[in-house]
């Protein structure tokens, strides 16, 4: 499990960082705190962190600072290589042009799945994706 790489989805990094109400929230916290304790390897996409500062704009840029410095401490930062970058640029098989940057970034970092609270995104994906539940079902 250990060797384990997974890409979390944004949506995932919402729920731990705001508690918010989603039928994932626990696991999401879980497979958070799995990441820092070095249990699974974590990795976030770049452009995940200019997401989450544009969402938790209400918050006061030091809090906002104070959570992506958190989320950094945790992950590892995934990019993507220009080549990728064109071919999703170019890939209509993805409704959103955010999620198919997301597995783009999975597939540079070799990881076995991406954890999502939205499975249905990432239908056309090159790496697996799942929902936390079932990804912590797998490893039990």
């Amino acid at each position: 499990m250990q060797n384990m790489a997974v890409l979390i989805d944004t949506n995932i990094l919402l729920n731990y960082i705001t508690n918010r109400e989603d039928t994932y929230l626990e696991q999401s916290i879980k497979i958070v705190e799995m990441c820092a304790k070095g249990e699974i390897n974590g990795y976030i996409a770049f452009h995940s962190l200019s997401t989450l500062w544009y969402v938790l704009r209400k918050k006061s840029n030091r809090e906002r600072r104070e959570n992506l410095r958190d989320i950094c401490k945790i992950f590892c930062i995934a990019s993507a290589s220009q080549s990728e970058i064109m071919d999703a640029i170019e890939k209509d098989s993805f409704e959103d042009f955010e999620d198919c940057l997301q597995d783009k970034c999975a597939k540079e970092i070799g990881a076995d799945y991406i954890i999502t609270a939205n499975e249905r995104d990432f239908y056309n994906s090159e790496i697996p994706a799942m929902n936390p539940a079932d990804f912590l079902a797998r490893l039990h």
